[in-house]
């Protein structure tokens, strides 16, 4: 079957605003087997909404549309549907009575304009927002389904998860699909690619393999479509070991996951804990740790040490490495690690301090410098890294290489 997203909002095309929208929702299809094919991006025009409707309905018999839904005038989306299918309009009780309940718990007076959230075209099934105002809507069209979300993530993820997509696999029988991702690290796309050529030649029609770098790392996901007399799964999973041989230690997890989470997962097993210092990166490492459920089991604290003041009264370096070595070094990031390891009595620390950029590079340290430490009580490890890129690439290479780092020295 095949399935389009239509994205609605002049701040998507002149990158105000991010479409992680469709992305999501080609995660979440996919899934049930069922691919995407095309993600068009319009503004906020009646007839180009029109127009890109028409050449979708032509091409597949799945289309999403997110956007355009909300109780302003810039919100087009349901009156131009509407209009497209020749639909008259209806009050929806259920929706109506939602509104009201909606805005008396927020201790806030319901305006004329919400009210008329509740107004949908009358061909239409109401995919209830229970997270926001404006409902989602399901359309059948010469056998072909067009669900209409709203633009605002967290609504939009609610409403297709809990209301389109159990209606969705009633009405289309995909065949099962499954992917198995193996995560390496510090091995280029291109010399991956090399190494592994003879297995991926050898892959059958059904079974494909996708390359997916980003910042030092590189996803290679196995995708199968169940056969006739098969078992997708050991089928794949004989190609997964394959790959884990050829590669080695390069390999750092057999499912899609950060560099976070595979940190995480060593030190939970093992009941010990993690601090961080960070100077360059100002904190990304340690979001990296927070935004996982659970986080607090191993992940102690941080210190912010952006400053050299910081550096020194936080975390115990001595200020003549400043003068002297300067602060983008292996002896101040061998203090730091060490300092805040012991300030925060953690078993384990990430420390990092570099030049991330688009300034304060020199000739002896240009932009991309950074010195990453790791430590234990035991043991202490720094190198100092020449990473390429804008700012947030320099971040971001930090980022999982100091992960990398504290992997290795956990094992």
């Amino acid at each position: 079957m095949r399935a389009e997203i239509i994205t609605i909002g002049d701040e998507l095309l002149i990158g105000q605003v991010l479409d992680t929208n469709s992305a999501w929702l080609g995660q979440m299809l996919n899934k049930f087997g069922i691919k995407i094919h095309r993600i068009n991006s319009i503004s906020d025009d009646a007839s180009e909404i029109k127009l890109q409707l028409a050449e979708c309905l032509n091409r597949s018999e799945l289309i999403i549309i997110t956007g355009g839904l909300g109780p302003t005038k810039d919100d087009i989306t349901k009156k131009t549907l509407a209009d497209y299918f020749g639909m008259r309009w209806r009050i929806d009780e259920m929706v109506l009575a939602q509104l009201v309940s909606f805005f008396k718990n927020r201790g806030r007076e319901m305006l004329e304009v919400n009210k008329l959230q509740a107004e949908l075209p009358e061909g239409c099934i109401t995919l209830f927002n229970e997270w926001g105002t404006a409902p989602g809507m399901w359309f059948e069209h010469e056998g072909k389904i067009i669900i209409s979300l709203p633009g605002v993530p967290y609504e939009m993820k609610n409403i297709f998860e809990f209301k389109a997509l159990p209606l969705i696999n009633e009405r289309f029988s995909q065949p099962k699909l499954f992917h198995k991702t193996i995560v390496t690290i510090n091995v280029p796309e291109s010399i991956l690619a090399k190494r592994i050529e003879q297995v991926e030649d050898h892959l059958p029609s059904h079974i494909k393999l996708a390359y997916l770098p980003n910042w030092n790392m590189v996803r290679l996901r196995l995708t199968g479509i169940q056969q006739t007399g098969k078992d997708i799964t050991t089928e794949i999973e004989t190609y997964i070991l394959a790959i884990q041989s050829i590669l080695g230690d390069a390999v750092v997890a057999t499912e899609d996951m950060s560099m976070a989470e595979i940190v995480y997962n060593q030190l939970n097993a093992k009941n010990q804990t993690l601090s961080i210092a960070e100077s360059c990166t100002g904190g990304y490492i340690s979001h990296q740790m927070t935004i996982l459920p659970g986080a607090s089991k191993v992940f102690v604290g941080s210190v912010i040490s952006y400053s050299n003041s910081v550096k020194h009264h936080q975390l115990g370096v001595e200020s003549t490495l400043f003068e002297t070595v300067g602060a983008v070094s292996e002896q101040v990031v061998t203090q730091m690690v060490e300092g805040v390891r012991e300030r925060l009595m953690t078993d384990y620390a990430i420390a990092v301090s570099g030049v991330a950029g688009p300034g304060g590079g020199s000739v002896e340290k240009p932009v991309g410098t950074v010195v990453i430490g790791v430590c234990s009580k035991d043991i202490t490890l720094v190198k100092t890294y020449h990473f390429i890129g804008d700012r947030m690439n320099v971040i971001g290479r930090t980022n999982n290489m100091a992960f990398d780092m504290l992997r290795r020295l956990i094992l």
